[in-house]
């Protein structure tokens, strides 16, 4: 068994949005108990070398034991119960999905507290509980502009003064390209703000799924950001190059074997850090 965690910390779509497995077969709404199951059996292994690790590396800056992270969107736990160990703080996830939350509880490994939003409010959580927030792949699943300034003055709210937000994406202008497990978008596309992004992702049975997101461009979030009442913003876009070259980040097991072609070329991640003030 890998000692690397299966499944993202992608939110689910609200409502009965549903996902084409290929091959004929039926699509499964992300909002029930199946779609929870399915989503939580994404491989992720393009974000498991480019993403969450540099999402830790970020956060470690700032939280240790003692310091509460929030996981804004956490899905089935796997992302939030990894930080908890890596990081030693105590993590409340959160998430508009009572299925995704019954899988993080549900989990033998589990170390982080989960919490529902309702109304785009997670109202467990006080004003300043925070000393940080990570948000992992959730943007892609909102509409419009509104709904993504609403999550960002949410998590402004939970957030102490001085406190940071890392916010992982993945860039909707690597469109057409094919990576270990995901691809963005139709080869040649190009999307404006908002417009529908199909997403692949592939799954650890070696099968893909079609989740349909909307395009949110990296250049697209620092001024929302700053009207949620962010400041210092930071993009980074990790590289392979970089992941090898960090000593631990990296479990061996996950880069055993493989090439990352895609992922040299052109690396498909964005982390947006921003400091709420």
């Amino acid at each position: 068994m890998s000692d690397w965690p299966e499944g993202t910390g992608r939110a689910p779509r609200t409502g009965t949005g549903g996902a084409d497995h290929g091959g004929g077969q039926e699509p499964v709404a992300w909002s029930g108990p199946e779609g929870a199951q399915a989503f939580a059996a994404v491989e992720a292994a393009t974000d498991w070398l480019l993403g969450y690790p540099f999402v830790f590396r970020t956060l470690a800056r700032w939280v240790g034991g003692g310091s509460v992270l929030v996981d804004y969107g956490c899905g089935p736990g796997k992302v939030a119960d990894h930080a908890a160990r890596q990081l030693g703080a105590k993590v409340l996830g959160v998430d508009t999905s009572p299925e995704m939350l019954a899988l993080a509880r549900g989990s033998g490994t589990a170390v982080a507290e989960y919490h529902l939003v309702t109304d785009g409010r997670a109202a467990c959580l006080a004003d300043g509980c925070a000393d940080a927030v990570m948000c992992n792949h959730v943007l892609a699943s909102l509409p419009s502009a509104q709904t993504v300034l609403a999550v960002f003055r949410e998590i402004r709210r939970i957030l102490r003064p001085g406190g940071p937000f890392v916010l992982l994406a993945t860039d909707p202008a690597c469109s057409g390209t094919q990576y270990a497990s995901l691809s963005i978008g139709d080869p040649g596309g190009t999307y404006a703000p908002g417009d529908a992004l199909p997403v692949r992702l592939r799954r650890t049975d070696g099968s893909w799924q079609v989740m349909p997101n909307h395009a949110w461009p990296v250049d697209f979030y620092p001024a929302l950001l700053e009207r949620a009442g962010f400041g210092d913003l930071v993009q980074h876009r990790p590289t392979v190059d970089e992941a090898l070259a960090l000593p631990g980040l990296v479990p061996p097991v996950l880069t055993a074997g493989r090439t990352w072609s895609a992922e040299h070329s052109r690396p498909p991640l964005v982390i947006t850090t921003a400091v709420a003030v």
